[in-house]
């Protein structure tokens, strides 16, 4: 009888790759994770559902009868600006929850397993998405219980949740950049308001810009978040495709295009 012939595996070749299918797939299943977070602890969700309930209430019956007379007319400004600082400041969760996990050691186990290196960083990102989508659902339904009707029809409603919810997605990517450099998640949160604070409030979201002081209006006006609400105004209201439109996309590609890649480069470095 032959002794059986052992094998070792130092002349295997291991791939240490893996290919754009399994990444997605891995992507997909880390973002199932994140859904699994949030239902687990469903506290994470208060910002977007409390904060497009409370603003919605709170800003259109302090400025309704100021600005334009009476809630009723103030509903076609408001609802849209709303909808957009709330979505977009949601946006910042995305960093301080990733920055969270690699303090927490997360990251670190993720390396141990055969699955692509970026899948932990665009499964937080794509589960993000379900955390615009239920903000956006909340602010039209919040504004229709209080006589919203926008007369874009429910089509064009439609197109201008998707743009909100891209273009937050695209604006995630910057503060996903913060979690990744910073040391904090603290940091994080800091850097990031400082950052989205003065966009948001310095633009046409509550008032008409031409109210505003000469030098202010001329920022308020470049501002790309106004833009942004102007593209959700002009759909929303009037079923219109404009320049605000146009501006945002590009906007948000540019975005994409510069921080997605330096993003996943300081990933990388760190994982």
């Amino acid at each position: 009888m032959s002794n059986p012939t052992i094998k070792t595996g130092a002349g295997l070749k291991l791939r240490n790759r893996t290919s754009f299918g399994q990444s997605v797939r891995h992507s997909f299943t880390m973002a199932y994770r994140g859904l699994l977070k949030i239902r687990r602890t469903p506290e994470q969700l208060f910002d977007v559902t409390l904060q497009p309930i409370i603003f919605t209430l709170m800003f259109t019956y302090i400025f309704g009868g100021a600005i334009s007379g009476d809630v009723q007319s103030y509903l076609p400004v408001i609802i849209p600006g709303i909808l957009v600082q709330t979505v977009i400041t949601t946006s910042i969760v995305t960093g301080v929850q990733l920055r969270e996990d690699m303090d927490k050691g997360v990251f670190d186990r993720f390396k141990s397993l055969p699955i692509a290196r970026i899948a932990p960083l665009a499964g937080a990102l794509l589960a993000d998405t379900i955390r615009y989508t239920i903000a956006t659902v909340l602010t039209f339904a919040m504004g229709y219980v209080m006589g919203y009707r926008p007369d874009g029809g429910l089509g064009n409603v439609a197109i201008a949740a998707v743009l909100v919810i891209f273009c937050s997605w695209a604006i995630s990517w910057i503060f996903a950049f913060f979690g990744v450099i910073a040391r904090t998640a603290s940091s994080v949160q800091g850097i990031s308001m400082l950052v989205l604070f003065p966009l948001t409030f310095l633009s046409n979201a509550f008032v008409p810009t031409k109210t505003m002081p000469h030098w202010l209006r001329w920022f308020a006006d470049i501002n790309p978040i106004s833009h942004l609400i102007s593209a959700v105004r002009d759909l929303t209201n009037g079923g219109a495709a404009g320049w605000d439109l146009g501006i945002s996309l590009i906007g948000a590609a540019v975005i994409v295009a510069v921080f997605a890649p330096i993003t996943v480069r300081a990933y990388m470095r760190r994982t």
